[in-house]
């Protein structure tokens, strides 16, 4: 008899890859938390006669869940206690190795499997209240044979909401084949959330534009290189997943069905979708930029229009007043007893010759006043 030989995954291939800073700020519940939310299990029980609930579920009662025999999704939310977390892994068999890519914040955004387990690591972007401020929590889902585990760093009052009415709505009743529909739909989720994001600041962008050209302000530009920034941050997220959702439907891992892997490729196609939409709202970026540095120049132009009207007019009356200053006794004018009064006539009228001349060449016209 062969013996079957064991998986080994790649040497560094599952190793932790944590960001060197968060893609956003952390989102309310963490700030209150003081970082780290209290861990909280709840498990989702898929039955034959239908979906069970355990909203508040104890680390010992896995045991006589998981000895149910039944498909089991384990709901965690809260990272205060990662040994509690590590234990509760343990129980349902997931492998040691793959607990770092779960538990370590924040983690790059990764795709990776080994035989039966795939494990997904997203962020959960979002805006507060303005597309200004972008904030972001971890979450990290795992797929076995009748097992799934989903971990999120900032807590809910009920994880994936809309994921556990559709299993419950769900006829026939759900079982342990749509595990790997209930994973890319949790995936599908978190990737659908980014379309309003970006719909959002495309909106800002446009607003930024139109100031930009109508009164060119310093704010126009700070806060298009903080629109810029968030763009980057959500561009870094999905940059992983364009080759690894790829490289993972190669593979053809066998925990997931036909159906999971049409999700995926669909999913692939929605990753696409977005990165395109962020070079395009890259390139908007660019654009009000120009905008702002045109509307700057054509400001200073009219400056230095003004400067010159001002300096073409006085000029001549600059020059007249230079020649009579001059304190030579046979300067005939200088006797005159309407000289005065005819050098001011004479500087006048020349005066109003040349602002005549410039007003009908359209050099007084303002190209630089705000546009309503």
């Amino acid at each position: 008899m062969h013996s079957v030989p064991m998986l080994r995954p790649t040497p560094g291939s599952l190793d932790s890859r944590k960001l060197e800073e968060r893609p956003g700020q952390l989102p309310t519940s963490l700030y209150l938390a003081g970082g780290r939310a209290e861990t909280r299990l709840s498990v989702v029980v898929l039955h034959p006669d239908g979906v069970q609930v355990h909203s508040y579920c104890r680390p010992g009662e896995l045991h006589q869940l998981r000895a149910m025999g039944q498909p089991l999704w384990v709901r965690i939310s809260g990272m205060a206690q990662p040994h509690l977390i590590c234990d509760i892994l343990s129980q349902l068999g997931v492998p040691q190795v793959f607990h770092p890519l779960l538990l370590d914040t924040p983690q790059a955004t990764r795709v990776d499997s080994m035989g039966e387990v795939i494990a997904v690591v997203l962020h959960r972007l979002r805006f507060a209240h303005d597309p200004l401020d972008l904030i972001s929590d971890q979450v990290g889902m795992l797929l076995m044979p009748d097992l799934l585990v989903s971990i999120e760093e900032a807590p809910t009052n009920a994880p994936f909401q809309s994921l556990t009415e559709w299993l419950a709505c769900k006829s026939p009743a759900a079982n342990g084949d749509d595990l790997d529909d209930l994973l890319h739909y949790m995936v599908d989720n978190l990737l659908d959330g980014i379309f309003p994001m970006l719909e959002q600041m495309a909106n800002r962008l446009d607003d930024l534009e139109e100031a930009a050209l109508r009164d060119p302000q310093p704010r126009v530009l700070s806060r298009t290189y903080q629109l810029r920034t968030n763009l980057r941050r959500i561009r870094q997220q999905l940059w992983p997943l364009r080759h690894q959702i790829l490289l993972f439907l190669r593979q053809n891992q066998p925990v997931m069905g036909p159906d999971g892997l049409c999700g995926f490729q669909e999913m692939a196609q929605n990753v696409e979708q977005i990165f395109e939409s962020c070079e395009i709202l890259r390139h908007q970026c660019d654009a009000v930029t120009e905008a702002h540095m045109a509307s700057t120049g054509n400001r200073m132009n009219q400056i230095m229009k003004t400067l010159t009207i001002v300096s073409t007019i006085f000029a001549p009356l600059t020059f007249i007043a230079g020649i009579y200053g001059m304190n030579f006794d046979n300067m005939p004018e200088l006797h005159w007893r309407y000289g005065y009064i005819a050098c001011l006539v004479l500087m006048g009228a020349i005066a109003t010759v040349q602002t005549t001349m410039l007003w009908r060449r359209g050099w007084f016209e303002d190209w630089a006043s705000p546009r309503r």
